[in-house]
């Protein structure tokens, strides 16, 4: 059985496509690329048993006919965090105020292409900062993490999926954002229109929102949804 996925996840389903696959007896393998590449192929109508994306995309796919209808299942809650390069002094994030003030201090700053990018912009845009910082503004290239950019001392500060930031060398995490303005992504799987067999497809995500699976999602810097 073939999933293709976001990079958000990536460590995730691998963990548990190995563990599904023993339990169900059946091979799964998971393909991680950059979001919107992998809504993509799927729309492109690329062959896959079933997709993990954030829950809009997933409820867009299904709408559009990619996914099947009645498939999606809710896999984990992800939050987005700040990272700085190892050694750096660490902004204070606490609030959203001193988040803003450490954005204006920071002379650059890294985004995905994903979901918690697009939230981002949207905060910078609710505190007026857009014409300020968009010249500091610097979006990892689709399937490269910003904690890549941060680690090679490309960007101040990086906004990413905690996810994707906790198995990136060269970077130390600032804290999760703040409470006044969070970054939550909800990622769920479905069943792609082109799968070979629906049930089974059904069934590996079943398994993987299990409550069993909550340990795994939780040393991989999610929640169960």
């Amino acid at each position: 059985m073939k999933i293709i996925s976001s990079m958000a996840t990536r460590a995730l389903l691998a963990e548990l496509a190995e563990a599904a696959g023993q339990a169900l007896e059946l091979a799964v393998s998971v393909e991680s690329v950059g979001g919107v590449d992998a809504a993509k192929r799927v729309r492109a109508g690329e062959a896959f048993d079933a997709v993990v994306l954030a829950s809009d995309v997933i409820d867009a796919l299904i709408a559009e006919g990619h996914a099947l209808p009645g498939s999606r299942v809710d896999l984990v809650r992800s939050e987005v965090a700040v990272a700085v390069p190892a050694g750096a002094p660490l902004p204070d994030i606490s609030s959203a105020a001193a988040l803003r003030q450490a954005m204006l201090a920071a002379p650059s700053l890294g985004y995905s292409t994903g979901p918690s990018g697009n939230a981002l912009l949207r905060y910078i845009d609710h505190w007026g900062l857009s014409e300020t910082l968009r010249p500091r503004l610097v979006q990892a290239p689709a399937g490269v993490p910003v904690g890549t950019l941060v680690a090679r001392g490309e960007v101040a500060l990086g906004f990413q999926q905690l996810s994707e930031l906790i198995h990136v060398a060269g970077i130390t995490l600032a804290g999760p954002m703040p409470a006044d303005a969070p970054i939550v992504t909800v990622f769920s799987g479905a069943v792609c229109q082109s799968a070979t067999a629906p049930e089974r497809a059904a069934q590996v995500l079943a398994w993987m929102a299990q409550p069993a699976t909550a340990p795994a999602k939780q040393r991989q810097g999610m929640a169960p949804a």
